[in-house]
């Protein structure tokens, strides 16, 4: 097994969250792979770092990809963010994502860590999540 499915994985995973009315509501469109130059909103949801291992055997081609969704925000206390980061984490669980290339067999959240920065200005929420793909 390769690589070759970690972009459909993001790109279906990045679909998702972009397409929730719930969390539409919460951020509106502000879930990025790559943060904008400029003024952010002062909520916003980044696609975040992905570590794949090849777990293929004889009757299938997979890989296990254990990637990061985190969530930023200005707002006072922890209690927003942890609702952004909830309802990132219902969307994903277990989640039917249809993938460009290949299938989705499980998709589960692994842990979450929730932070304020050094500077004290942005709380961050770091959502791990686990998804087994096969190259069909």
């Amino acid at each position: 097994m390769s690589y070759a499915l970690s972009s459909a994985l993001q790109a279906a995973v990045y679909g998702a969250l972009i397409a929730d009315p719930a969390l539409q509501a919460l951020v509106g469109d502000a879930v990025y792979d790559a943060v904008p130059k400029g003024t952010l909103p002062a909520t916003y949801i980044t696609l975040g770092p992905e570590n794949a291992v090849a777990r293929a055997d004889r009757s299938s081609a997979a890989t296990r990809h254990d990637f990061v969704v985190s969530v930023h925000t200005e707002a006072d206390g922890f209690q927003t963010i942890k609702d952004v980061a909830a309802s990132v984490s219902d969307i994903l669980v277990d989640a039917p994502l249809a993938l460009s290339r290949g299938s989705l067999s499980t998709l589960e959240f692994l842990r979450a860590k929730a932070r304020l920065s050094t500077n004290g200005q942005m709380r961050q929420v770091d959502l791990w999540f686990r998804a087994r793909l096969e190259d069909d």
